[in-house]
């Protein structure tokens, strides 16, 4: 090591201090948030919510990665909304955002060179500008129609250089607007299911019984007369754990599990003799199948059973499941 070469300050301790330091900076920046939140930001939800056409979110550099961000949880949220680059914009893409559409613009410094340059032919052509800046008096947010305040006291950048406490100030705030905004249009869970269809909560939000039951060429049943001996064979092929006992309408008498089986062995049954009503549990636990899966889940669980019969709205057996059929759906 030379005399001019700083000595290493990588420790343990120094790299505890600076990862503690960095969150209590982001969390006071963003708690700071809260206490100045005031009636711009309201009249930013308002002019969203009144608004024909879509969000669309820009921003250079760091702020640009926040933008994208935003723009993906208000489409998410039930607010039409994208990204657009500002340079890409002065080079054809200006042609995305229209007269009904609102520039959500996000700069820092609120002095973003390509952000201006676009704000003109922005505002000319009837498009309103909501800026999220960290300077209230920049030229960005003297031009907004709506200024959201983004400013941090500090970074947490031991240099007070790099993006740190700003963008996460940005992004808190990008999502103080979308919840906003979501709580108003009266967004719910089966509304935000159905932007997510290939996720875990829009599959147990939108999949349904009648998704992922065995059809009834698939269910096992006999008629409450039939011999015991017969009705444990069919229960065998049937691969369901259970057989279905159905009267001449279709509609389910009973149900007689492998459980039942194995205790009628203990009790020394003779399967041999008698029908199968004399040993089956009578009124079966049924569900519609236009009820959620996640329903058929929670009833499984709450009665302890494997098994359910799945009926029609005239109460007629149109199925059934059991929980390997919703492990294999992922809907548990």
């Amino acid at each position: 090591m030379t005399p001019s070469t700083p000595p290493p300050r990588h420790t343990l301790e120094r790299a505890l201090e600076l990862g503690r330091q960095t969150l209590v900076i982001e969390a006071a920046a963003v708690a700071a948030l809260a206490d100045r939140l005031d009636a711009a930001f309201a009249r930013a939800v308002d002019l969203i919510l009144n608004s024909r056409g879509r969000v669309i979110v820009s921003g250079m550099g760091k702020s640009g990665h926040i933008a994208r961000k935003i723009a993906a949880t208000l489409a998410s949220t039930g607010t039409p909304a994208y990204f657009v680059h500002p340079a890409e914009a002065s080079h054809g893409d200006l042609g995305m955002i229209t007269r009904d559409d609102i520039l959500l613009a996000l700069s820092n410094s609120g002095e973003s060179a390509e952000l201006l340059s676009i704000v003109p032919l922005i505002k000319r052509q009837g498009a309103r500008l909501i800026s999220m800046t960290g300077n209230a008096a920049s030229t960005l947010a003297g031009q907004a129609d709506i200024h959201l305040d983004a400013a941090v006291a500090q970074e947490a950048c031991p240099l007070n250089l790099a993006p740190t406490a700003s963008t996460t100030a940005a992004l808190a705030l990008g999502d103080a607007l979308a919840v906003a905004l979501l709580d108003a249009k009266g967004f719910g869970a089966e509304d935000f299911a159905r932007s997510h269809p290939g996720g875990s909560l829009g599959r147990r939000l939108l999949t349904r019984v009648a998704d992922v039951m065995r059809p009834l060429d698939q269910v096992p049943v006999v008629a409450p007369e039939t011999d015991m001996t017969e009705a444990v064979v069919a229960m065998s092929r049937g691969g369901l754990g259970f057989i279905c006992v159905i009267d001449d309408d279709g509609r389910p008498l009973g149900i007689f599990t492998d459980g039942d089986l194995r205790r009628a062995f203990e009790k020394q049954i003779d399967l041999r003799q008698g029908a199968i009503a004399s040993v089956m549990h009578p009124t079966p636990h049924t569900i519609d199948s236009d009820r959620l899966a996640v329903e058929a889940v929670e009833m499984m669980e709450r009665l302890r059973i494997n098994g359910l019969l799945v009926t029609d709205h005239a109460g007629r057996l149109s199925g059934a499941l059991n929980m390997h059929d919703l492990f294999t759906a992922k809907v548990l």
